[in-house]
């Protein structure tokens, strides 16, 4: 099986590799992917909706690194984007414009802009004002802009409050009770081709069945509307298929596909899906070094890490817990560890309260199930470098991305 390996009393590995060696020669903080996990997941994905008309648009938001991007492209994946940042990794990495979805609720006036112009695949408009302005620049051109109305169904996603998107209090969508009067309108329009409608309610969902009512909402929706006589040519679930980070059951994509097109085959009409975390999530971790260890009361002590909320935000963001686990087996007793990272707040922390070994200063630790939103979300608070990147394939690793210096980072100032 593809992916990464951490066998009782031996070293870690990639495929593999041994991930020890590719630590030695890259340093830390380092994120290692499976390029051969990484292809699998997104062909179970795939072939789980068997022949029904679908296409997977993978979730640029997760992981935009170039080398991943490529990955996928080769793989047959298109694009889902939010931002004109992502449609132009989405391009380099070999994608047409009319692979890509262009999905964000604040698309500037330019965004819109370049995604008329380049002829995107659709436009996902989030509110009546966004379709006018849409409308008049496609006109501007002399054209038809391919756009699809995200509704909000006012589903209650079971994930943080934080990667909820789904109900009515939250920015995203039109309410669905409002969309079959603006879809008329929008189909109406000289400068519109409403083709889709499109929903999201959230990230890390585990309950498939919280997928298939909102599927269901949009379903009923899209029925409508052809019922109107509105030429559609999809429905666009989004993503949000949760991944389990603590090794317990998680959504298959057998079940996640059987879901979805139970409500969606009656209509008939193509199934797009913007799936991000549940593809590259566990096919990445983070490598970090054992910088101090500061024991506190009680035998608990702070371990610090090379590593923090600048190159991995969740934990401090949104609570995340992620398995840990040491490069190479450690021998010491079991204490309670605090894994801390370098920076200067108190939140900067990667996981609290395990009971793991306790390493020594140049030990390293292993980061699990990073492939998503971790390098994406990396900054440079405190001037802090962005990690370099390796995709290992083929038995061996290659650099996707060097690690950032001063330089770059001071490349724009003036």
């Amino acid at each position: 099986m593809a992916g990464f390996g951490f066998p009782p009393g031996g070293t870690a590995t990639c495929d593999g590799v041994d991930l020890v060696a590719v630590a030695d020669a890259e340093g830390t903080p380092l994120y290692v992917y499976s390029e051969p996990l990484i292809i699998e997941r997104y062909r179970e994905l795939e072939a789980a909706f068997g022949d029904y008309p679908h296409r997977i648009h993978y979730a640029l938001k997760a992981n935009s690194t170039l080398g991943i991007v490529r990955l996928l492209h080769e793989a047959g994946s298109a694009f889902d984007a939010n931002s004109a940042g992502e449609i132009a990794v989405a391009l380099r990495a070999g994608a047409a414009p009319s692979e890509i979805v262009f999905t964000g609720v604040g698309k500037t006036a330019t965004e819109l802009d370049d995604a008329v112009r380049l002829g995107i695949g659709a436009i996902n408009a989030e509110s009546a004002g966004e379709l006018d302005r849409i409308d008049r620049m496609a006109r501007a051109r002399g054209r038809r802009a391919r756009v699809a109305l995200r509704v909000n169904p006012n589903v209650r996603a079971d994930t943080h409050p934080g990667i909820a998107t789904g109900r009515r209090s939250h920015k995203f969508g039109v309410p669905i009770d409002q969309a079959r009067a603006l879809c008329l309108e929008a189909a109406a329009r000289d400068g519109l081709d409403l083709v889709g409608v499109h929903a999201h309610v959230g990230s890390q969902i585990t309950n498939v069945e919280t997928l298939g009512r909102s599927a269901a909402l949009v379903a009923e929706l899209a029925r409508t509307l052809l019922g109107d006589g509105v030429d559609l040519e999809h429905i666009d679930l989004g993503g949000g298929l949760g991944i389990a980070y603590d090794g317990a059951a998680a959504p298959t994509a057998a079940g996640y596909a059987r879901v979805l097109l139970d409500v969606v085959a009656p209509t008939g009409l193509t199934l797009l899906l913007e799936p991000g975390r549940w593809i590259v999530g566990p096919a990445g971790i983070l490598v970090a070094t054992v910088v101090d260890i500061k024991p506190q009361r009680n035998g608990r002590h702070f371990v610090v890490l090379d590593a923090g909320m600048t190159e991995f935000l969740r934990p401090a963001l949104y609570d995340a817990e992620h398995c840990l686990e040491y490069l190479t087996p450690l021998a010491t007793p079991a204490v309670t560890c605090d894994f801390v990272g370098p920076i200067c707040e108190t939140t900067d922390v990667i996981a609290m309260a395990r009971s793991m070994p306790l390493p020594e200063v140049g030990d390293r630790v292993v980061v699990r199930d990073t492939g998503a939103y971790g390098s994406a979300m990396a900054s440079n608070y405190n001037r802090r470098p962005q990690p370099a990147e390796a995709l290992v394939g083929g038995g061996k690793w290659r650099m996707i991305r060097r690690r950032q210096t001063i330089d770059d980072q001071v490349a724009c100032e003036c």
